[in-house]
């Protein structure tokens, strides 16, 4: 596999799902190597020294560090969904509401999900920050719109989901008996699509020395989310 890029990831980090999404869907063979983020091998340390996944490293040498750079990267190679051409809206909105939840509700969220390490932190004002970015999801939906950006699932879709699923996931009853019927539909198929199945195989982790995973496995889906009535 010294010809394929390499992959250090994490299996339930949510920026290397996204990172993972797009390179499956992309059809981008890569050699995976699944890291402990408490004890990070020398090769991650090597490729990248700030010691976080994802990174992707080339065969030409180029490092990406960034989930979004990786992304990026692989639906230029191959973009079967059309996911960096939405059908309303453009790229550049899509980057702009990715920011909002890389931002705002990314911090948001960590207080809510991991209290003990922000003593400081307010948690109901975090909660309702993160609730009036939740609900302003919502209302991006119709029922001519579906998706974030339109009627199929773009990059803004993959890049977002799973921190929208970390979020859900901190009181499942909470999220079920909030007022966003569309947004939790938008979820529930994603989480129950075949694509995002294929990215989340558990893995031994990686140790020096040795060869990752071929990755990706087998997609059936180009979108990532089944069809309406299909899940």
């Amino acid at each position: 596999m010294t010809a394929l890029p390499t992959l250090y990831s994490f299996r339930r980090c949510p920026y290397a799902m996204r990172a993972r999404l797009a390179l499956a869907v992309s059809g981008q063979a890569c050699e995976l190597r699944e890291v402990v983020l408490k004890n990070k091998p020398q090769g991650l340390l090597l490729a990248s020294p700030k010691g976080t996944v994802p990174v992707l490293v080339l065969p030409s040498g180029q490092v990406l560090e960034q989930s979004l750079e990786i992304m990026r990267w692989a639906l230029a190679q191959h973009d079967p969904g059309g996911w960096l051409t939405p059908s309303q809206g453009n790229l550049q909105d899509m980057l702009a509401l990715i920011a909002e939840c890389d931002g705002p509700f990314k911090q948001a969220l960590d207080r809510c999900k991991y209290p003990s390490r922000y003593p400081d932190a307010d948690i109901s004002v975090e909660r309702a920050r993160a609730v009036a970015w939740l609900s302003a999801l919502e209302a991006r939906f119709s029922p001519d719109q579906p998706f974030l950006f339109g009627t199929h699932a773009a990059l803004a879709d993959m890049a977002i989901a799973p921190f929208v699923r970390q979020f859900a996931g901190i009181d499942a009853d909470w999220w079920a008996a909030q007022p966003w019927p569309r947004l939790q539909a938008w979820l529930a198929q994603w989480q129950a699509s075949d694509l995002l199945a294929s990215v989340m195989h558990k893995l031994p982790a990686w140790v020096d020395g040795t060869e990752g995973v071929l990755f990706p496995h087998a997609v059936e889906s180009t979108d990532g989310i089944p069809d309406q009535g299909s899940a």
